[in-house]
């Protein structure tokens, strides 16, 4: 028998997203001389700026449609920090190489995103499982630990007693009509969108984006309890925000990380791949200090830079609007709604430790704490003590006898919090504070993905939904509407329209093996 509770507990453990920016910890693939490469005199050019998620697979979708039908568009990657990935990228304990890497940002994707699933295949990537890292979870809410599970029957039997099934059953349905409808956009009725909001209602999720995670689940019967202690502790370690302000959908996306791999030496890998074999020039630690529009009759947008103005006919813009201080017209920036960002304290570092303190949590000195402690914010709500960290983890073995360990928690952490909580034993530490991930309240306030005449912005998804495999969602989308707008052609063949799209015979998708629109015609 299949515990739905035992399933919704354990499946958010892994699955972080979070962008950082550490310049120069590795070297690009993309070599130095490809990056170096002169305009090509006459011919279309296409600015893309940021190479993570977004960026570097809308220059891989560019690259589909030369590669099919012709296109004659040369691309432009600007990245103002020295590396590839955007929000995937690695460090290395006591910066040795020769250690097993740790992610600091998006950790994981899951077979459901078949894009970076598809990409794993095609470039011939490792992907690995954290099977070895299932640890036992439990749960905090600052000043005891609610719960705990290890696998066991009797752990199984605790949880159904403290939840009953119905409540984990209908949360694991509602996750899972959630996926099964966002796969539409992997078909070869795909819909095409200039409006998150249009998208939202063709998808059926008005409600679920006006509403909170906890009145949505509320609605469908799932208890208080469940919510404010499973639901949210998949929230907070996830986005680091409270079932109370995060939106349904978000809600379901944190709780969707069951069966999650990611890639031997970095997930970043896939986004280097996709920047590789796009054929663009790639400008690293290249910020872009204006778009503005430009004095040529032939192209629509000038890029400043360090590398001096260049003209565009289109510029694709694929990293937060208000967080690269870009320069505008109003005309434009008055367009987009300043989103806040969760600005969150991640805490890397290695320990002999075998598990965290038990005096820490109140339990006596022989008790074995769960090397995954989740947090829920219901006490503080209650009037008690708030959680002093969102998410504890262990990551596996550093080397022998040596674990490491993410913290993630609003507020920085002190050498002092670190050794009592891991009993003096704590060597290498890494800290970093960044504006992770938007904050994602109930809305239906997007901003538009089509800013102007051969200007669009692939993360006018990201207040619907955050993650990497959506950026790579978000950037087909918006590399078709370009394509249609300003070179009568598209991804998967020339000018869309109405008419082609009914006339297009169905069979064509039965004779590809999981048919994956953008990767498959």
């Amino acid at each position: 028998m299949r515990y739905y509770a035992v399933l919704l507990l354990l499946s958010t453990t892994q699955a972080f997203q979070l962008p950082f920016h550490i310049p120069n910890f590795f070297s690009a693939a993309i070599p130095a001389t490809h990056a170096e490469q002169s305009p090509i005199s006459g011919t279309p050019r296409i600015a893309i700026i940021g190479a993570g998620a977004g960026g570097s697979s809308a220059a891989f979708w560019i690259a589909k449609a030369k590669e099919r039908f012709g296109v004659d568009v040369e691309i432009d990657v600007y990245e103002r920090n020295g590396y590839i990935g955007g929000r995937s990228t690695i460090v290395y304990p006591y910066n040795d190489s020769s250690l097993p890497e740790l992610e600091l940002g998006a950790s994981i994707f899951v077979e459901a995103n078949k894009n970076l699933w598809r990409a794993s295949d095609e470039f011939n990537l490792t992907r690995r499982d954290f099977h070895d890292q299932d640890y036992e979870t439990g749960i905090w809410d600052g000043e005891k630990v609610l719960v705990s599970f290890s696998g066991g029957w009797w752990d199984t039997a605790k949880v159904l007693w403290r939840y009953g099934f119905l409540s984990p059953k209908r949360t694991e349905s509602f996750v899972r009509n959630m996926i099964n409808r966002i796969l539409v956009l992997y078909g070869s009725e795909t819909p095409k969108w200039d409006s998150i909001l249009d998208l939202s209602s063709f998808l059926g999720w008005t409600e679920i984006t006006n509403t909170t995670t906890s009145k949505y689940l509320s609605r469908q019967g799932v208890s208080e309890q469940y919510v404010s202690e499973v639901v949210e502790a998949a929230t907070r370690v996830n986005y680091g925000q409270n079932v109370d302000e995060i939106h349904a959908l978000e809600g379901a996306c944190a709780l969707a990380g069951t069966g999650a791999s990611g890639i031997a030496g970095g997930n970043f890998q896939m986004f280097e791949k996709f920047l590789n074999h796009s054929g663009a020039s790639v400008y690293l630690n290249t910020p872009v200090t204006a778009i503005l529009p430009s004095s040529s009759s032939s192209q629509l947008w000038s890029v400043k830079s360090g590398r001096g103005a260049t003209d565009y006919k289109s510029v694709i813009l694929a990293a937060p609007f208000h967080s690269t201080g870009i320069k505008f017209p109003l005309s434009i920036s008055d367009q987009v709604p300043e989103i806040p960002y969760v600005h969150l304290h991640v805490t890397l570092l290695s320990t002999t430790s075998t598990y965290p303190n038990p005096a820490y949590f109140g339990l006596p000195s022989s008790s074995t704490v769960p090397r995954m402690m989740l947090t829920t914010n219901q006490g503080a709500r209650d009037g008690r003590t708030k959680p002093e960290f969102n998410s504890l983890s262990y990551h596996g073995l550093v080397r022998d006898g040596e674990w490491a360990v993410k913290i993630f928690s609003e507020n920085a952490l002190s050498d002092e919090w670190l050794n009592n909580m891991f009993q003096g034993q704590v060597g290498w530490v890494l800290r970093k504070d960044w504006d992770a991930y938007p904050k994602l309240p109930p809305t239906s306030n997007f901003p538009p993905v089509k800013l102007d005449r051969g200007l669009y912005y692939v993360n006018s998804f990201e207040p619907f939904i955050s993650t990497m495999e959506t950026e790579t969602v978000s950037s087909r989308n918006t590399v078709d509407l370009m394509l249609n707008d300003e070179f009568d052609a598209s991804i998967c063949g020339r000018k869309i329209s109405a008419a082609e799209s009914a006339e297009k015979p169905l069979a064509e998708e039965s004779t590809v093996k999981d048919f994956i629109f953008g990767w498959d015609c």
